[in-house]
């Protein structure tokens, strides 16, 4: 079963090679990157670095679309490179625990991911725990996403926890973001289930309800993770990759553009344009 399961693997990750953008040529290795593609955010990051490994660095890149157990799985064993998409410590636990020996951590490019309860940045509650005394404005309704996610499930509890009257809706993600437009166009108080970083907070005033119960954690990081080969591969790349860091609220825009239709590749060239003294900032000591 264990080699069944490593063939399927490794027949599964180089079907996925076979599908992405093709390397140029060039004396340089080519750079393997695995990301989640229906995560808005694993999306854009990716395609920044890539566009700076190729552009700056001078080597081709591979993105590759996997699942989170195939993409932790690939760096390990080297069919990839790197990934920029690890929630640490608490969602890639997991995974975490079972490949760091054969992964190496080179650090956070976003430092405050979290998931939550959502609500327009004006309205009077601050706290999940003001949300039952303000019931009729919102409905006595939470508006959620997939029912199976994990987000839902903390909902849940967080329901229990602070005694809320309040009746979750489940949807999904695309749903979810509609119903909240409605909403930021009527100035009608709302809340969802979401999580940061996500392309809503680039295009409207929103903010997490506080959690004095701790339901849904603290607060994760989204960290570069590679293969220790990769130092002797490219070390240029690792340079740049300890240094590749997101300021709060630069990456809601590339993800706010690729939603609005434009081509992740195309949104990532937009904003490495207009942000020469940032890309310069990563690539420091790379040359």
């Amino acid at each position: 079963m264990k080699l069944l399961k490593k063939l399927l693997f490794c027949g599964a990750l180089g079907a996925a090679l076979t599908t992405v953008v093709p390397v140029s040529a060039d004396t340089k290795p080519t750079i393997k990157i695995g990301y989640v593609e229906g995560w808005d955010d694993s999306v854009a990051t990716t395609n920044i670095a890539a566009k700076i490994i190729e552009k700056r660095l001078g080597y081709p890149v591979q993105i590759v679309p996997v699942a989170a157990g195939m993409m932790w799985e690939g760096v390990s064993r080297g069919d990839l490179d790197a990934t920029l998409s690890a929630w640490l410590p608490a969602t890639h636990g997991a995974y975490w625990d079972k490949y760091k020996a054969k992964v190496v951590d080179v650090g956070q490019n976003f430092t405050d991911a979290k998931i939550g309860l959502i609500v327009p940045a004006d309205v009077k509650a601050k706290s999940i725990a003001d949300l039952e005394s303000q019931k009729s404005e919102f409905g006595g309704r939470i508006v959620g996403i997939d029912a199976g996610a994990g987000v839902m499930a903390k909902t849940a509890d967080a329901i229990k926890a602070y005694n809320l009257g309040y009746q979750l809706m489940p949807s999904s993600g695309t749903a979810m973001t509609a119903e909240l437009a409605r909403s930021m166009h009527a100035n009608k108080p709302i809340v969802v289930t979401g999580w940061a970083p996500h392309w809503m907070f680039g295009k409207w005033k929103l903010k997490f309800l506080d959690d004095p119960k701790k339901v849904y954690g603290e607060s994760e990081h989204v960290d570069n993770v590679v293969n220790p080969a990769l130092e002797t591969k490219a070390k240029p790349v690792v340079t740049f990759l300890k240094q590749f860091q997101w300021k709060p609220g630069e990456i809601d825009s590339v993800m706010l553009a690729a939603q609005s239709g434009e081509k992740p590749d195309a949104a990532a060239d937009a904003w490495i344009a207009a942000h020469p003294d940032r890309v310069n900032s990563w690539l420091a000591g790379t040359q």
